[in-house]
């Protein structure tokens, strides 16, 4: 108190009762006290006589304080109530310290924001998936936390967690309410100028259902390569070149008319875009197209036509005979059913269907009929396929997963109808180069029997196994039967170069002399499917496998060509072709994901028939999908929606393609009207 009094103080404040310095100050030894120096006193009435001088008292006096208490200080108002404010990054109530706040305290990538305990990985185990007892998997340190940012909306306020787990949607509607001063606005007018700028771009590309923190992992090829355009949007290039490979690949029609705006924006402002594309709105938004073809495969690999859209378009003939021209021209069309299935043949019921986005949705999927589950972008129909009928169908038919657990909703029935279940997806046929059309459909066992019967291998005691480049015997051992020998490159990837014991022939010298028709086995493995086909003709058990992969469209696929080759698209016709071959038996469900991927309109048309003739064996399938013309040929829809993310997860209409059309507030409804609409024009 002596060191106080010396300092120029007068009065202090004990326990909020007011002592002067020059008193005897008594204080109990076994009681803890709230001791604060009053450092001036100033009343209203001296800032409505001189304004400047009690502000100038008033800095004076707060600065006074901050020095001598290490910054805090108490204000008591008039009616007082006290206010203590700090000049450090601690709460002046309980404590609560920070460090200085910058960008890195809120990145789990550097030290100064990551989680001390997982060190920013989320887990508590560098691969587990148990989160971190500190984090709770945010992977940031509590400091980071606590630090909001408010909204007008309901005084609603969400800390950096809370923002990257919002849609982009909800990201952009909170900073365009952020509650700031109008101090604060000028210091945050760009940076917010910069985030709702880039929250747009990845609207205008139809990805706004995402939230800010999904994993780079879990994202389609699709969103992937959307989220790399809007980042070029956002970086304003002119000058350049871009080129994207079916950037269509997932979108709603709804969405593919964002996409197509954000296109039409980089060349208006002085970019070139080519597109590999076979979405018919973006071809018609064109400004000049370049058709390949007129084949796939051998038969490919020239321009049928190339020239400005208009001109195409309106020229009296299709000179060229390019087929994407004659359906742009509506000379073809891909055909409607004459009928739709109706007769009643069971019903998958679901009920109180909840997963994600999608809250307790009631759902009937009629079965041995070709239904289509439609809707805009994250509207939940990836979620519906493969968290509610593909588990549900494993753990009804699979004995791996087999058990009587519903999984993500109520009530699922109706399975009594079916005997198994095939997820038809687009992942590859295989992991290694040695899998390939020919051993995925089971022809190369039959075609190795075939060499295995010839004079000169019977001859040398030779069996099947000696055909096969899986096995030690007759394939090349150099290469071990890849055709191919690994170079490791340490710091670099790895370097696969041509056998130069088999020149890539994958077998001994030996097995080779063995023929077949004038054939060896590389040169059968080297055949086209069109070409082997015509060469076993006359082997039901080969033919019949080879032509299913014809009727696909795979025609111009090598027997013999890597797996790993192959595109997602051409992996699940691969898949398609086994199955159609398989022998008449009990009724399956097919469940497919988007088989239009990558497809002309003629592969849509074939992919549309082999659907059909599934259904006709008395299969049921079920896809997800955008195309119109496989939409319209759909005996059922379940359209989902409204909209993405939380927007999303309803069911908006269901029934045949004409009920669909005339749903209102649905999407697909909307654009499936103009196709069916366009189909009795043509017709």
């Amino acid at each position: 108190m002596y060191d106080l009094f010396n300092k120029g103080f007068e009065k202090v404040l004990i326990d909020g009762e007011e002592k002067k310095l020059r008193e005897r100050i008594i204080l109990e030894k076994n009681k803890k006290h709230e001791i604060d120096v009053v450092v001036d006193e100033i009343f209203v009435s001296e800032f409505t006589d001189d304004a400047k001088a009690a502000h100038e008292r008033a800095s004076e006096a707060i600065e006074r304080a901050l020095h001598e208490s290490d910054g805090l200080v108490k204000i008591i108002d008039v009616a007082g109530e006290s206010h203590i404010v700090s000049a450090k990054f601690m709460c002046p109530y309980d404590g609560f310290s920070f460090p200085e706040i910058e960008p890195r305290l809120f990145s789990f990538n550097s030290p100064h924001g990551a989680c001390p305990q997982c060190n920013g990985l989320g887990s508590k185990y560098f691969f587990g998936d148990e989160p971190c007892d500190t984090c709770k998997g945010v992977r940031l340190r509590p400091e980071a936390l606590n630090v909001f940012l408010r909204s007008v909306k309901e005084d609603e306020r969400k800390n950096i967690v809370d923002l990257t787990s919002s849609s982009i949607d909800d990201a952009q509607k909170f900073f365009d309410t952020l509650k700031l001063t109008k101090k604060e606005e000028e210091i945050s007018r760009v940076v917010i100028k910069e985030i709702l700028s880039r929250l747009k771009f990845m609207q205008n590309v139809g990805i706004e259902y995402l939230t800010l923190d999904r994993k780079a992992n879990t994202l389609s090829g699709g969103e992937a390569q959307r989220i790399r355009l809007a980042s070029q949007l956002g970086s304003g290039l002119v000058g350049a070149l871009y080129v994207l490979d079916e950037p269509t690949i997932g979108l709603h029609q709804r969405d593919n008319d964002k996409l197509i705006e954000t296109l039409k924006h980089l060349r208006d402002i002085g970019n070139t875009v080519i597109v590999v594309e076979h979405d018919e709105d973006t071809i018609f938004a064109s400004d000049y197209i370049v058709d390949l073809g007129p084949g796939a495969g051998v038969h490919g690999g020239n321009v049928v036509v190339s020239g400005w859209l208009d001109d195409l378009l309106t020229a009296k003939t299709n000179k060229s005979g390019s087929r994407t021209l004659s359906y742009l021209r509506e000379e073809t069309a891909i055909d409607m059913p004459k009928k739709r299935r109706t007769a009643d043949r069971g019903k998958i019921k679901i009920r109180g269907a909840s997963k994600f986005n999608i809250n307790n949705v009631n759902v009937d999927i009629p079965l041995s009929k070709l239904v289509a589950i439609t809707g805009v972008s994250g509207s939940g129909k990836s979620t519906f396929l493969y968290e509610i009928l593909h588990r549900n169908f494993l753990a009804k038919f699979d004995k791996r997963y087999r058990t009587a657990k519903i999984y993500n909703c109520k009530e699922f029935s109706g399975t009594e109808y079916l005997a198994r279940s095939i997820l038809i997806d687009q992942s590859p046929i295989g992991r290694t180069p040695r899998s390939n059309p020919a051993t995925y459909t089971g022809a190369f066992t039959h075609i190795r029997d075939l060499f295995a019967m010839s004079e000169e291998a019977r001859a040398r005691g030779w069996g099947p196994g000696r055909f096969s480049f899986n096995v030690k015997g007759g394939r090349c051992e150099v290469c071990q039967g890849n055709g191919l020998v690994a170079v490791e490159m340490h710091f670099l990837p790895t370097v696969y170069v041509t056998c130069d014991m088999c020149n890539g022939k994958r077998f001994m010298k030996e097995t080779l002399e063995v023929k077949y028709k004038k054939k060896s086995i590389f040169d059968v493995l080297s055949m086209t499917v069109e070409e082997a086909l015509s060469f076993f003709e006359d082997i039901p058990a080969i033919a019949d496998r080879l032509k299913t992969l014809s009727d696909v469209g795979l025609g111009y696929l090598e027997l013999g060509q890597s797996a790993t080759t192959l595109s997602g698209g051409e992996a699940q016709r691969v898949r398609i072709a086994s199955e159609l071959y398989r022998p008449l038996s009990a009724k399956a469900v097919y469940l497919l994901d988007e088989p239009t991927v990558g497809l002309h309109y003629d592969d849509v048309q074939k992919l549309i028939d082999i659907l059909q003739k599934l259904v006709e064996r008395g299969n049921s399938v079920i896809i997800i999908e955008h195309n119109l013309d496989v939409l319209k040929c759909a005996d059922y829809i379940v359209d989902m929606g409204p909209e993405g993310g939380a927007g999303g997860g309803n069911i908006v209409a269901q029934g045949t393609p004409e009920v669909v059309s005339k749903t209102d507030g649905s999407h697909t409804g909307y654009y499936l009207k103009r196709a069916l609409k366009k189909i009795k024009l043509c017709d």
